[in-house]
């Protein structure tokens, strides 16, 4: 089942790079079958997980290099859990979503579509994954088909945004390599769960240098203050789809490495240096949404809002704690569908628009009064309103984090006040007054693939906001024994 939903996008890759050049046009169809397949797959293992049984489920596990080959053992070994469960669900999901609002791209379809669908099998491989050597090939995947999807089908400075999204994952993930194989030699396997049951007393580096090596590539993805500067410039230039997926599942890739691999393989070095890490996101939360109250571009006005919310996910796993953990995974499921859905009514803004200054922009609600409603919804619940899935999420980390770091938490709790600033400036501006005359021409939201995608996100979003054990049973599952490893450490 898992490697059916892994490697179904790349299959459609394949088959749409086959099509004709009088079939292109056929391209987006294709797409969307095999996102439906990977989706409709997404839903199955995440129904079908039991969060009662400890572990992971539906494991599909094979030697992939054999030690007689390259003096160690790489194997295939993908599975679930409480962790990952709801994160496949998440990338099924926004999969669909991307390739709906991509409808309209009429520049290079056969590849556009491509290399979306590639982009999802490689998400798909790191929240899989349970060998290091694996999870860093999908890592690395990534940069691949995003590189390409930002420097072709992006607008403004899409070549050096592109360029600088891969310098700074590839800096990051150099050092992860490095602090990989070290592991992996130390214990003689790179099977995650079994250097984080092994006992790393003397390493050829010391265990911190390892710890950070490893951590310092999963906040540049996340990312936090100070390796957040190439996360404006990429949402900016990318195109909608794609700011969907960067924003919806790929930084998770960050939040998800940490509770993974860093917590359960160095958890002395995560409670030595909770502190600093609590410092930064509370700085992260609070510095993302004051440099967002002064954008002009909406595009960057969400990118930068992310920085923002991303602190959350940090500030929750550095409580070290059951709840924190859990707001953490949590805030990484909603921050996907909220900001996912912030990423599409900005996208059909600007295709009617053909502008992302604020200040061009005013009464467009008496126009596009679905956009609009929707635009409020996804503010609404960016900002924490409840009933909301942020909501939920933002409450359990505070909740969570605030014994250990009251300093940080309430710094953080300061970020929900800028983000009901912020957001709903950003509303009045654009949807409310009076009507001007330059817009009286736009058409609303009026195409079935542009309302099936704002309706999955909407569900999504209220769906977990009014009944959050849809998702909180299975991440405690998860959370659970990362969480005894600092229970029996205290």
């Amino acid at each position: 089942m898992l490697t059916f939903f892994l490697f179904a996008p790349a299959v459609g890759a394949l088959l749409v790079l086959f099509l004709s050049r009088e079939q292109e046009q056929h391209a987006r169809y294709v797409a969307l079958f095999f996102s439906l397949l990977a989706f409709a797959a997404s839903i199955l293992v995440f129904v079908s997980f039991d969060p009662s049984v400890e572990g992971y489920q539906f494991v599909d596990q094979f030697d992939w290099i054999a030690p007689e080959v390259a003096g160690f053992k790489v194997q295939y070994m993908v599975g679930v859990d409480g962790l990952s469960a709801p994160l496949v669900l998440l990338l099924g999901m926004l999969s669909v979503v991307s390739v709906l609002i991509s409808f309209n791209v009429d520049k290079r379809p056969k590849e556009y579509f491509a290399w979306l669908l590639l982009l999802e099998t490689a998400v798909a491989g790191v929240f899989l994954s349970l060998d290091l050597v694996q999870f860093f090939l999908f890592w690395e995947l990534e940069l691949l088909p995003m590189f390409m999807l930002i420097s072709i089908w992006g607008t403004g400075r899409a070549r050096y945004s592109a360029m600088k999204f891969l310098i700074y994952t590839l800096a990051g993930s150099a050092l992860m390599l490095v602090g990989f194989l070290v592991l992996g030699f130390e214990v003689g396997s790179f099977e995650i769960a079994r250097i984080a049951e092994a006992t790393l007393d003397e390493p050829l580096v010391p265990l911190a240098l390892l710890f950070w090596a490893i951590l310092l590539a999963f906040l540049v993805k996340l990312p936090v203050f100070p390796f957040h500067t190439w996360l404006p410039d990429a949402h900016t230039d990318a195109p909608t789809a794609v700011s969907v997926m960067l924003a919806g599942v790929l930084l998770k890739m960050g939040g998800y490495g940490i509770l993974r691999i860093v917590l359960p393989i160095f958890p002395d070095q995560a409670h030595d240096f909770r502190y600093l890490l609590a410092g930064i996101a509370g700085f992260s939360v609070v510095y993302g949404a004051v440099i967002t109250l002064q954008q002009k571009d909406l595009k960057r006005l969400v990118a930068y809002s992310s920085v923002s919310h991303m602190g959350y996910v940090l500030l929750g796993i550095s409580a070290l704690g059951a709840l924190g953990l859990s707001g953490a995974a949590l805030q990484m499921f909603t921050h996907g569908t909220i900001t996912g859905l912030l990423f599409v009514m900005v996208g059909l803004v600007y295709d009617r628009t053909h502008t992302r200054q604020i200040s061009e922009m005013s009464g467009l609600m008496h126009n596009m009064p679905v956009i609009g409603t929707v635009m409020l919804i996804a503010g609404l619940a960016s900002l924490g309103v409840p009933g909301m899935s942020g909501f939920v999420a933002e409450m359990t980390t505070f909740l969570g984090s605030f014994e250990m770091h009251p300093v940080a938490t309430i710094a953080a709790i300061s970020g929900v006040v800028f983000a009901a600033g912020y957001i709903l400036w950003t509303v009045q501006r654009v949807f409310h007054g009076p009507a001007d005359e330059k817009w009286a021409h736009l058409p609303d939201a009026n195409q079935w693939w542009e309302r099936t995608a704002m309706i999955i996100l909407v569900v999504a979003i209220l769906a977990v906001g009014i009944y959050p054990s849809l998702l909180t049973e299975s991440i405690e599952s998860g959370i659970a024994p990362i969480a005894r490893i600092f229970e029996a450490s205290a």
